[in-house]
């Protein structure tokens, strides 16, 4: 997550999905895996929704809150950090490597995960936002790793007793590529018991939302997702 990307549409996506799951008596977590605004490109322009009546209809209140951010010009991921749009507990710390070598990229990754993990201890679900999702080969120990996921870091999360919900950007790849990922994922010594579930966000820019299910949640997660399914949000979110 980048603070430029505020209110776009993955944020409805992500939101709606996250209210669903609080509306079905879930506790929030979400580390927004924030990263220092980049400057080579302009994503963060797929804010059209927000004049589209549809998207309206899925959560008014939540159209309305990001709108008011986008149209006031307060882009930044505090703003979205108020109980109108999301009751949760938030980790907005900024994962920052710029200038940093290897050795030192390492170590304050390190103090930054321990910290998300005191801040949302406690959570039924929590939600990891990088910019890119689970990490691939050639980013490790990379300057560019920030912008994703460890599989080690999503364990410790399961650890503390948490179901563990990644965002996952949809690069030039089939559905079938991010299922085995996950299901890759799942057979982690250090994730027992964990069953998945994917969504996929199929309008204007395609992502998933990837589930590291805790056994206790499993019949819950699932009735919520389908009964989340059945209204509005089920013309753009499909289950894979």
């Amino acid at each position: 997550m980048q603070n430029r990307y505020t209110g776009v549409i993955g944020d409805f996506s992500k939101l709606g999905l996250l209210k669903a799951l609080q509306s079905a008596g879930f506790s929030i977590g979400l580390n927004w895996y924030l990263t220092p605004d980049e400057t080579h490109n302009s994503d963060g322009r797929h804010v059209r929704y927000l004049y589209q009546d549809e998207y309206r209809a899925c959560d008014e209140e939540l159209w309305l809150s990001l709108k008011a951010i986008v149209d006031g010009k307060k882009r930044q991921v505090r703003n979205m950090e108020n109980d109108a749009i999301l009751k949760a507990a938030f980790f907005s710390d900024c994962l920052d490597f710029r200038g940093m070598k290897k050795a030192e990229r390492t170590e304050r990754r390190h103090e930054w995960f321990a910290k998300s993990l005191g801040v949302l201890a406690g959570k039924d679900i929590v939600c990891v936002d990088p910019d890119n999702g689970l990490v691939v080969r050639s980013a490790l120990g990379g300057p560019k790793e920030n912008k994703y996921v460890l599989p080690e870091e999503i364990a410790r999360y399961y650890a503390q007793g948490s179901t563990v919900v990644y965002y996952q950007h949809k690069a030039r790849c089939k559905d079938e590529r991010y299922i085995e990922q996950l299901e890759q994922l799942l057979r982690r010594k250090d994730l027992p018991d964990a069953s998945g579930l994917a969504l996929k966000f199929e309008k204007v820019s395609q992502r998933y939302y990837l589930f590291v299910i805790q056994p206790r949640h499993k019949e819950a997660v699932e009735k919520a997702v389908k009964d989340m399914l059945s209204t509005t949000w089920g013309d753009y979110f499909r289950l894979l």
